[in-house]
């Protein structure tokens, strides 16, 4: 057996036999024509040159020649001067199923996601260039699983900035996202620890999480408030996952007094992760401080550029208390021994250079306009919906009257082509919570908000 590493063309893993009395050169054409049939060579894909695949093979090259040959004869490759040897079109007995096809919606209110078409790609490419002229080769080894050190400074730097953290470089671990974040911590927090207690509602995927490592998170209800505290202190958790500067997902902020109470539980023993959800957006308030500035000893810090550049980046942090480094540091180089070096490198000079402030300012202005604009379009077209979390984030949650069928009304605005996602599965019993929907707004245009809420209407009715 062998394997073609060319540079001109795909690498084919060809099995020759030289021992057999079957001819070398039909061998060839026989194991070719299979990984056409079979969807291995896919159509129009460019074959090795005869030249090379016969050097690869150790075979000669009329060998090569003649099986080419054979299979352009046969269709199963086609050949033209100056473009070289090409797979065919052919019928394949079985085609490999790369990914299932993804459903086209027109307009889709998909929660949690920010403007893709506004990652800002010419600032990016300058910060990396930038962060490549200035770093060391001993950066692109394998390197201190907690991040470089020049990210964490650079992270640090912003946090204690804009959201009053407590932030030292040697305490952060950087993670991909947020939700490894969940997914590492639920796996380092043990004995006095646990239980973890959760907000309900609270993030679906944060929930699954959990539970995919063994833990199954305790609910506490969620009121006008935020939080409720007295119910967290009665359920017996040791660690509570909360999102207090803009609920996940009511937009409910913590109120004075309950943060005031969180902070003296946690500073009773217990831990408070502080999922930092959405901190970068506020149109109608003030933004209010991460509770870890307050408790930094007691208070895991979460946060992620999935709703201000890319979910597709993959860039998140924790900001731990002293005692926790250690541990989480072990856990996330166990995972995956670090994040990428290169995202981390662009991401801290974009920091630096002031790169991550504009891009923040600018979507903040954009987003305000399109929050208007989905307002707008739920008091004309449902005036029956009531509307919460709209003076932070990047969605709203639109409650309905007790008994909506709002399975019906997802299922009837998707056979029209626009999607929504109920509310249901935030909560910790799906079949318990009011009928209600999420809709996201920063990935679309004001036109496209009008359009969808219109559908929803019909689809309401």
């Amino acid at each position: 057996m062998a394997v073609s590493g060319t540079t001109s063309g795909p690498e084919l893993l060809l099995e020759l036999d030289r021992a057999s009395v079957e001819p070398l050169h039909r061998q060839l054409a026989d194991g070719l024509r299979t990984a056409i049939r079979t969807g291995r060579l896919t159509p129009q894909s460019r074959m090795p040159s005869t030249r090379v695949l016969a050097a690869d093979l150790g075979v000669s090259r009329r060998l090569v020649v003649d099986a080419y040959s054979q299979l352009v004869a046969e269709g199963f490759l086609s050949s033209k001067h100056g473009s070289g040897t090409r797979v065919a079109t052919v019928e394949a007995a079985s085609a490999p199923q790369y990914a299932e096809a993804t459903r086209r919606y027109d307009v889709d209110f998909l929660p949690g996601s920010p403007d893709l078409s506004s990652f800002p790609r010419t600032a990016w490419l300058r910060a990396l260039r930038t962060g490549l002229a200035e770093i060391g080769s001993d950066a692109f080894g394998y390197v201190e699983p907690q991040g470089l050190p020049a990210a964490r400074v650079a992270i640090a730097d912003y946090l204690r900035r804009t959201r009053g953290v407590q932030a030292d470089a040697q305490h952060i671990v950087l993670c991909s996202g947020a939700t490894q974040a969940i997914a590492l911590l639920g796996r380092a927090l043990q004995g006095s620890e646990l239980p973890i207690a959760m907000e309900d509602p609270g993030f679906w995927l944060h929930r699954m999480v959990l539970r995919h490592n063994g833990i199954e998170p305790v609910a506490v209800p969620v009121d006008e408030d935020g939080l409720d505290i007295v119910a967290l202190t009665d359920s017996g958790a040791q660690t509570v996952l909360t999102t207090p500067a803009h609920q996940s997902p009511t937009g409910v902020v913590l109120s004075a007094a309950r943060r005031t109470a969180l902070v003296e539980w946690a500073r009773a023993g217990h831990l408070v992760i502080e999922d930092d959800y959405d901190a970068e957006y506020r149109y109608d308030r003030a933004p209010v401080g991460a509770l870890q500035g307050i408790a930094p000893d007691r208070v895991i810090y979460v946060g992620s550029t999935s709703k201000t550049l890319a979910p597709g980046l993959r860039i998140g942090w924790m900001v731990l208390p002293p005692h926790l480094v250690g541990t989480i540091r072990l856990s996330k180089g166990l995972a995956d021994t670090g994040s990428s070096v290169m995202d981390q490198i662009a991401f801290a000079a974009l920091l630096t250079t002031g790169g991550y402030d504009r891009h923040l300012r600018q979507m903040r202005r954009r987003y305000l306009s399109r929050r208007n604009a989905l307002l707008a379009a739920l008091a004309r077209h449902l005036p029956q919906a009531t509307v919460l979390g709209a003076a932070a984030g990047v969605h709203l949650t639109v409650r309905f009257p007790d008994g909506y069928p709002i399975a019906d009304m997802v299922r009837r605005a998707a056979a029209m082509r626009v999607h929504v996602e109920p509310l249901a599965p935030c909560y910790a019993d799906p079949a318990a919570a009011p009928p209600g929907l999420l809709l996201g707004y920063a990935n679309l245009t004001e036109t496209q908000i009008d359009a969808g809420v219109r559908v929803l209407a019909r689809a309401a009715r």
